[in-house]
């Protein structure tokens, strides 16, 4: 071969060579050069754990539904005041939709708000005069959550320029068959830890309750340690003549018992409507993991699982996040 002709195919080789590693290197992150801040928020951080660290405060925006019960019917965790014939109930989620509005609040700061449809069927299982049913009631529910994110630095990928900062109470209803509002309302929840009062959470929108993160600050975080004794108390507004249904969930322990019913403590009727308080006080699992978590305070009305016509379902609810520390 001559020279001239072995220089040329070294010049081409040369080109070909360097052109491959560009097109590899393009194609290898795509989403780092493409997607912007606002996208990754909106699609990975309200929808996806940053780790699987529980004590990290991003995780609890893409566990809202599993926290409460999306894994299926349970029994209720009642040692006291068993639920009549109810023998097992709960949410089995179809579908999630989310929905997330950005806000720039300067240029550090963006809020979320987040807006998430949930549908699918309340199965109960009852016995009734010693024959065992089990209903099915379709729902669909909307919750929502004020989420703010910080600016931790300015890298090509987005992931490493945000953190959770500030994050609300979650407030949710259903929307059909019945809009829980329509029925009942919360508008105060009081969290008492050992006979103390801890912290009060106003509705009736509970997103107005505000949080830091625990990178920053953490401030005005419920935190308790295993074995705790904790009482929520919960005041409502009904139009039902019947008793509500109140209910604590919390995230599953290893026993499958997350959700314990509230004792009424007083009703008053004004006009058409009742004004009632609701109590339960209990001890936090003694191997309850630690971490970060939601927990979920929820009112219903009696017919919502004591009736079997699925027209009928109706309940409102909030959430709160909860931390749990060794002693």
């Amino acid at each position: 071969m001559k020279k001239r002709d072995f220089l040329k195919s070294l010049v081409n080789f040369s080109i070909i060579f360097f052109l491959s590693i560009l097109i590899y290197s393009c194609s290898e992150n795509p989403v780092e050069t493409l997607q912007s801040d606002d996208d990754y928020l909106r699609t990975t951080a309200i929808n996806s754990s940053f780790s699987n660290d529980d004590n990290d405060d991003d995780n609890i925006l893409s566990s809202e539904i599993l926290d409460f019960d999306g894994d299926g019917i349970v029994a209720d965790d009642e040692s006291s005041v068993p639920v009549d014939s109810i023998i097992r109930w709960g949410r089995r989620i179809l579908n999630v939709n989310t929905n997330a509005t950005i806000t720039n609040l300067g240029d550090s700061l963006k809020q979320v708000d987040v807006l998430k449809t949930i549908s699918g069927n309340l199965i109960i299982v009852a016995s009734t005069g010693g024959v065992i049913d089990t209903i099915s009631k379709p729902f669909v529910q909307e919750q929502k959550r004020i989420v703010i994110f910080k600016r931790v630095g300015n890298r090509p990928n987005p992931r490493f320029n945000w953190r959770l900062y500030q994050y609300s109470a979650i407030d949710g209803e259903t929307q059909q068959p019945q809009v829980g509002k329509s029925n009942i309302t919360m508008s105060k929840v009081e969290v008492y830890r050992n006979n103390v009062l801890i912290i009060t959470l106003n509705g009736p929108d509970f997103t107005v309750n505000m949080f830091n993160a625990r990178r920053f600050f953490n401030s005005g975080n419920f935190e308790t340690n295993p074995n705790a004794q904790i009482k929520f108390k919960v005041f409502l507004t009904s139009n039902q003549s019947d008793q509500d249904l109140v209910m604590f969930h919390w995230t599953r322990n290893n026993h499958g018992k997350h959700r314990v019913r509230f004792n009424m403590t007083s009703e008053v009727q004004v006009g058409s409507n009742w004004e009632r308080t609701f109590e339960r006080t209990f001890n936090i699992f003694p191997n309850h993991r630690f971490g970060i978590f939601n927990g979920y305070i929820s009112a219903s009305t009696k017919a919502t699982l004591f009736d079997n016509n699925p027209s009928l379902l109706s309940t409102t609810y909030m959430g709160l996040v909860y931390g749990v520390r060794p002693n």
